[in-house]
């Protein structure tokens, strides 16, 4: 995991339930490395080979049995040190279809019975209004690589995509890619899919996805950024538009090559069918997690951690009570000086917590070019409805002083 992400502590805690002992390895060295040997490991998440090499040094004096990537930009290094240390893994150029957003649609186009929408790649090199007369409209722009919606953009028109097409490339620029990577220099073009969209929290074992848990996106997300929000489960859809859900990110972890490990499904429902917009070798971002538990109680990071170790799985049945997260968007631009009406929102029925994970102080960036959220609020209730009206009862109590 990097030293930034929000996963850290749901997975430590996980392991600790669990019972195994685990090396957290980051792209630096940890300052109190030295008085917890085995416990940390500095890797160059730029460089596979050298990563690989340090982790066979590494194994010879602390054994290790699983390697878990916990987020997008940790997944096919991941993949590639289980190779590289003969351990159970997705295939290395699987992980890297489901990374790459253009590999990915490439091996859903040609997969059977699987709904993809059409796309074109350009170089941030190239100029981007000859292509913009051409490309059918509305289209979406988005980097082959980044998460969390940063630099997806819709365009309604050549003026806009020739604008979208400029902040994409402006934000590659900050974005400390590494120059070798092809996300670094080239840009997505896809037809906008419109319809509703779903998030899928699946488990694969042996090729087989079991559906963990389904989202409802309640907000719109059409554009021109698509910053989600509101997460609520289980779903208010149909039964046979869930199923339909679930062969569609069934389908499309089979034409990746994905075998075993979470994955995280971002799908559009419309009239023609079920619509893949990701697939991701990973469990659900951010903080969100945490509005999950099965069986009496397990989270799921325990189930993560317990088929990555080969020990036996606990009930994948989630809790029957609805329950719902939301990621708090960036308002606006600025340094973030004051949070007001916490007590408020946390008084409100059905909120179980409010965190704000960017302290007061520091500078925020609304989307595109966001990189993390402000905080989150979680909630559980008798109806996934409930769930909904709580948590933007919550939010609404909120004010931010960005100035």
């Amino acid at each position: 995991m990097r030293t930034r992400t929000y996963r850290a502590r749901a997975f430590l805690e996980a392991a600790e339930r669990v019972g195994v002992d685990v090396t957290v390895a980051t792209e630096r060295e940890q300052p109190l490395a030295s008085l917890a040997p085995g416990t940390t490991l500095a890797l160059d998440f730029r460089h596979a080979q050298r990563a690989q090499a340090k982790a066979r040094e590494f194994v010879e004096r602390y054994p290790v049995d699983a390697v878990v990537g916990v987020d997008d930009d940790t997944t096919v290094l991941a993949a590639q040190l289980s190779e590289a240390l003969g351990l159970q893994h997705n295939p290395v150029e699987a992980v890297k279809a489901a990374r790459y957003k253009d590999i990915m649609r490439l091996a859903l186009g040609e997969a059977e019975g699987v709904l993809s929408p059409a796309f074109w790649v350009l170089g941030t090199d190239e100029d981007p209004s000859r292509f913009a007369e051409r490309v059918p409209y509305p289209c979406v722009l988005k980097p082959l690589s980044l998460a969390a919606s940063r630099g997806v953009i819709r365009a309604d028109n050549p003026q806009q995509f020739v604008d979208a097409f400029g902040e994409i490339v402006a934000i590659l620029a900050e974005a400390d890619l590494d120059a070798a990577d092809p996300g670094a220099t080239q840009v997505l073009v896809e037809e906008f899919i419109p319809g509703r969209e779903v998030a899928l929290e699946g488990l694969l074992i042996d090729g087989i996805l079991t559906t963990l848990a389904l989202f409802d996106k309640p907000d719109p997300l059409d554009g021109p950024y698509f910053e989600e929000t509101i997460y609520v489960t289980p779903s208010r859809l149909p039964a046979a538009t869930q199923a339909l859900i679930a062969t569609a990110a069934q389908r499309a972890s089979a034409a990746l090559g994905l075998r075993t490990g979470p994955v995280h499904a971002e799908l559009r429902v419309n009239e023609e069918g079920a619509w893949i917009v990701e697939v991701a070798a990973r469990s659900i971002g951010g903080l969100c997690s945490s509005t999950l538990r099965f069986g009496s109680g397990t989270s799921l990071e325990e189930i993560i951690l317990r088929q990555a170790a080969q020990l036996d799985l606990a009930s994948l049945e989630r809790e029957q009570r609805p329950a719902g997260t939301m990621m708090l968007p960036i308002p606006a631009a600025g340094r973030l000086h004051q949070v007001r009406g916490l007590a408020e929102a946390q008084a409100v029925p059905g909120i179980d917590e409010v965190t704000i994970s960017i302290p007061c102080g520091e500078q925020v960036v609304p989307l595109p070019r966001a990189t993390r959220y402000l905080g989150f609020i979680f909630a559980h209730a008798d109806t996934p409805a409930r769930v909904e009206h709580a948590l933007r009862h919550a939010h609404g109590l909120l004010e931010f002083d960005i100035r």
